[in-house]
């Protein structure tokens, strides 16, 4: 029941991740980027990297900022990511992404 438990929690935390993830890649390229890739918009998502990090730690780097936009923009329909992120974690889309 224990490890039936844990691996539950590990798979909704992981879940909920990947959506929170694929939310703000969105919301940066469609409020902050505007859908463009303009040079003031990379100074910008340096910028709002600092800014979450210090406010949220580790894991909203600027690095981190441009997966998120690059996992949003390969994955435009967010219903396709809902019907997957049980199946496939962070990781697994980073890895898809990066191909």
């Amino acid at each position: 029941m224990i490890e039936e438990t844990r691996s539950a929690v590990a798979t909704t935390v992981s879940a909920g991740l990947t959506m929170l993830y694929w939310h703000i890649g969105k919301r940066i390229q469609e409020e902050i980027l505007r859908g463009g890739r303009a040079e003031y918009g990379q100074e910008i998502v340096i910028s709002l990297g600092r800014e979450l990090t210090a406010e949220f730690g580790r894991g909203f780097e600027e690095k981190n900022l441009r997966r998120m936009i690059q996992f949003a923009e390969a994955f435009p329909d967010e219903e396709i990511i809902a019907a997957l992120r049980r199946q496939l974690s962070w990781t697994h889309f980073k890895i898809l992404i990066l191909s």
